[in-house]
C-alpha cells in the first residue's frame, strides 16, 4: 500500500516536471499562446464529451489530438528545435534564474549609464499583468536589450526619448508609449511628469516602474505604487532583485522606499512631457 502510493506520487511530480519543462520551453516564444489555449479547449472538450458521454465526438477529439501534436510539430520547428537546445544547454535547471540575472546586470549597467549622463528615461518591466493597451501607444521594436540601444532611444535628440520602454521577457518590446499618469494627490511638488507616469503605470498594472531624472541623474524605483528615490547603483541593483529574483528564493537586502519629502528640490519641469515634439 505505502510503495504503491510512493509510485502514484512519483509519477504525479513526474509528469508536472515534464509539463512545466515542456511549458519553459515554449513561453514566451509565438507557440506559447496558441498551445495554452488550444490545450484548455481540447480538455474542456473532452470532459465535456465525457460527462455527456457523447462517444463519437469523444473519439473524433482524441484522433484529433494526435494529428494536432504533429501539426504543432511541423509548423513550429524551429521554436521548439530552440527550446529543447536551451533545455540541454547543461544549466536547465538553473535557466531562468540566470537569465534574470544576466538582464539585471545589463539593465543596471545601462540605467547607470543614463544617469551619469543625464537623460531622462523611463522603464516599464512587464510581470503578471500584461503592457499591450500601452504597448499599442509607442513604436515596436521587439530588439535584444543593450545598453548601446537604450543611450540611443533617450538620447535628447531622438524622436523615442519622450517617452517610456516597455521590456518583456529580457526584451525591449515597446519605445516611446505613453504611460497613464497617477492621479492620486503626491505629497512631493517636484515630482516631474516620469515620475507621476512611473506611478501610474505602476497602479494600473503590478509593472515595475524605473525613473531616471533629466534635472538630476537621480534613479528612482516604483513598485506597487510606493516610490525608492535617489539610489545609488548597489541600492538600485539590490532593489530590483529583491523585486525580480525573489520568486526563484533568493534572499537579498531590502531598499526601504523613501518618504515623499522633497528632499531633492527637484523642480517638476525637468521631466518633460512624454509626448513626442
Amino acid at each position: 500500500m505505502f510503495w504503491g502510493f510512493v509510485g502514484t506520487l512519483f509519477e504525479v511530480l513526474l509528469l508536472w516536471f515534464v509539463l512545466y519543462q515542456g511549458y519553459r520551453v515554449v513561453r514566451g516564444t509565438r507557440i506559447g499562446g496558441v498551445v495554452v489555449g488550444m490545450v484548455m479547449v481540447m480538455v474542456c472538450l473532452i470532459l465535456l464529451a465525457n460527462w455527456l458521454d457523447l462517444r463519437v465526438v469523444g473519439w473524433i477529439l482524441k484522433v484529433g489530438t494526435v494529428f494536432l501534436v504533429f501539426a504543432f510539430l511541423v509548423i513550429f520547428q524551429p521554436e521548439l528545435r530552440n527550446g529543447v537546445a536551451r533545455l540541454a544547454s547543461g544549466d536547465w535547471l538553473l535557466f531562468e534564474t540566470k537569465k534574470q540575472k544576466e538582464f539585471l546586470d545589463r539593465f543596471v549597467e545601462a540605467v547607470v549609464r543614463l544617469s551619469k549622463k543625464r537623460f531622462g528615461a523611463l522603464f516599464a518591466i512587464e510581470r503578471g499583468v500584461k503592457l499591450e493597451d500601452y504597448e499599442k501607444t509607442g513604436v515596436g521594436l521587439d530588439a535584444v536589450f543593450s545598453s548601446e540601444l537604450v543611450m540611443t532611444i533617450f538620447h535628447p535628440k531622438t524622436a523615442l526619448h519622450d517617452g517610456g520602454v516597455v521590456l518583456k521577457n529580457e526584451r525591449i518590446a515597446t519605445a516611446a508609449c505613453i504611460f497613464p499618469v497617477s492621479e492620486k494627490e503626491l505629497s512631493d511638488r517636484s515630482l516631474g511628469l516620469r515620475h507621476r507616469a512611473g506611478f501610474g503605470i505602476s497602479e494600473e498594472a503590478d509593472a515595475i516602474a524605473i525613473v531616471v531624472s533629466e534635472e538630476t541623474g537621480s534613479i528612482s524605483v516604483v513598485v506597487d505604487g510606493e516610490i525608492s528615490r535617489h539610489l545609488s547603483e548597489e541600492e538600485f541593483r539590490d532593489k530590483l532583485r529583491e523585486v525580480l529574483l525573489k520568486d526563484y528564493g533568493e534572499h537579498v537586502e531590502e531598499v526601504v522606499p523613501e518618504e515623499l519629502d522633497g528632499e531633492d528640490g527637484v523642480d517638476g519641469s525637468g521631466d518633460r512631457d512624454l509626448a513626442s515634439d
